[in-house]
């Protein structure tokens, strides 16, 4: 399986649909967001953008199966198995707060072999295959190569649901305010992992993740040379919720959040 060829045929369908959902964009009406759960937003343009995906990446890889946010196509795992989320940063968009994405990953069994994030609003195209390295429009990127958790600057999110672990959350990110460069939150996961892919972000942490938000961020990261881990330091960061990725500072980062988790 030529994974290369398969990831640079997938980039297209991410841009065609990019350009559809910054279209819709322009006269989204607030009122045709529907509520899945308790602040956990979608509107018609998420629908619609995986529809158009799901097409589009059976046609390259037919054989593959799919897990998707918005059940477009039946949760169906195969050897190669596509997770997309067609809109990371939902919330952001229907805000008309331009940062969101598309988030592609491609699964063979168990283990992420691709993965495809889209920032919309720069055109920033981050990709990865297994073995390949990691891209920023066909330029190649790497983590940030900082040593010192106290020079780093950091990305986490917030949960909207699910808040018996808050006050251990808060707790930690009270810490690292004060042992860091400081935190950001953009609302993306996806952005927030291509972020630290390329260096903008020396790590990211964050509880209450799906798959779909992460698994191409996952990649990128680890074909930029950082590393990615549950909180426990854990291989189980795709589907155990949490997740923690970093360059360097991996180990310290770790350290800090595991002192109130």
């Amino acid at each position: 399986m030529n994974l290369e060829k398969i990831i640079k045929e997938a980039l297209p369908a991410l841009q065609k649909t990019g350009t559809w959902i910054q279209n819709e964009a322009q006269s989204f009406d607030l009122n045709k967001v529907v509520l899945k759960g308790k602040n956990d937003l979608v509107s018609y343009v998420d629908k619609e953008a995986e529809k158009k995906l799901v097409v589009d990446l059976k046609s390259i890889l037919p054989e593959a199966g799919f897990i998707t946010e918005e059940d477009t196509a039946d949760d169906d795992q195969k050897e190669f198995t596509w997770i997309v989320d067609p809109l990371d940063g939902t919330t952001n968009f229907i805000h008309g707060l331009p940062v969101y994405s598309i988030s592609v990953g491609l699964l063979q069994d168990k283990d992420i072999v691709g993965g495809i994030v889209y920032e919309l609003n720069k055109k920033e195209l981050f990709y990865a295959w297994k073995g390949g390295g990691a891209f920023l429009n066909d330029n190649p990127i790497h983590v940030a190569p900082t040593q010192d958790l106290s020079n780093s600057l950091l990305a986490t999110g917030f949960p909207y649901y699910q808040f018996d672990k808050l006050d251990n959350y808060l707790a930690i990110i009270k810490d690292l305010m004060m042992h860091s460069h400081g935190l950001r939150r953009l609302g993306s996961a996806a952005v927030d992992l291509a972020y630290v892919a390329c260096g903008r972000y020396e790590g990211f942490f964050e509880y209450n993740l799906n798959a779909w938000d992460i698994a191409a961020g996952i990649l990128l990261v680890q074909e930029a040379g950082g590393r990615v881990t549950d909180f426990s330091g854990g291989n189980n960061a795709l589907f155990g919720r949490e997740l923690v990725a970093a360059g360097d500072i991996h180990n310290d980062l770790l350290k800090s959040i595991q002192k109130y988790w």
